[in-house]
């Protein structure tokens, strides 16, 4: 069974990546653990008595206000809940709470509600942008927009290296949601040309998925994402999924760019980021 950590911030935008994250568990077998991380400043004056009873009491009052707000989104999908958990923690530093969460209990993903486009620090939001550039647990950025609809198909953007171990991982997170694949690798003139054979022995490989794949020469006239959005725009799918080492490559060149100061990304389609290992 997967188990997805579902955060919040008791915002109407933070209800996106909840809506996701319970459409998957519609599709398939998954544990749920809404979570809220929040903190407290301790006045100068009040002794550490006064304000443990204090930190206390408005702890119970944010986990009611989580199972409240976690059970007004499930009527409003009309979905009945399935095994789901509640957790609030305290920390002054909301994304690395979130990471050592999700780390210490070993989830499978982190769902997260991002902004929309912009310039580059405000593309997904600071703890959403932490998050996909340095969480060890794969994270899905959903965007605000979103209005749950099933998940039919993957769209898997890969630089093909490590191909057939990252397909492996695609193929796991899409086999048990009944989504189809489509491999999409965009090239550039400076590339080494990829033998398509190879790609197609690598699929083989997966006689239980329907997996397809395109590759496309990039536009040179537009830069990496405009090429992207377009190949989104005539697919559709209900996910991007891309594999990044964090730092550098396909996924550096992706968002941190200069040449993507400013963009927005499809409005519609939720990110699912693996980071390399």
């Amino acid at each position: 069974m997967k188990k997805i950590l579902v955060t919040t911030d008791f915002s109407s935008n933070s209800k996106a990546g909840m809506r996701f994250a319970i459409q998957m568990a519609s599709q398939q077998e998954c544990e749920l653990t809404f979570f809220h991380s929040y903190y407290i400043m301790k006045p100068t004056s009040w002794g550490e008595k006064t304000f443990t009873s204090y930190e206390n009491n408005e702890a119970t009052k944010i986990k009611a206000k989580l199972e409240k707000f976690v059970a007004v989104v499930y009527v409003g999908m009309g979905i009945v809940p399935g095994k789901i958990n509640h957790v609030i923690s305290s920390s002054f530093i909301t994304d690395a709470n979130i990471m050592k969460y999700a780390s210490d209990k070993h989830f499978d993903f982190i769902c997260i509600s991002r902004r929309g486009g912009g310039r580059v620090k405000k593309i997904f939001g600071t703890n959403t942008s932490n998050l996909i550039l340095q969480s060890e647990v794969p994270v899905i950025a959903v965007p605000n927009t979103y209005r749950h609809v099933k998940i039919k198909s993957v769209l898997y953007a890969t630089d093909l290296s490590d191909l057939e171990k990252e397909m492996k991982k695609v193929v796991e997170f899409a086999n048990p949601l009944g989504a189809e694949i489509e491999l999409l690798h965009l090239n550039y003139p400076s590339d080494i040309v990829f033998n398509s054979k190879v790609i197609e022995n690598i699929i083989r490989k997966f006689p239980k998925s329907h997996i397809k794949y395109s590759l496309e020469n990039i536009n040179l006239l537009y830069n990496l994402v405009v090429n992207l959005q377009a190949v989104i725009k005539k697919h559709k799918p209900s996910i991007l999924v891309m594999f990044t080492d964090q730092n550098q490559g396909f996924f550096q060149k992706l968002f941190l760019s200069s040449s993507t100061a400013e963009y927005s990304l499809n409005s519609s389609v939720p990110l699912l980021v693996y980071p390399k290992k």
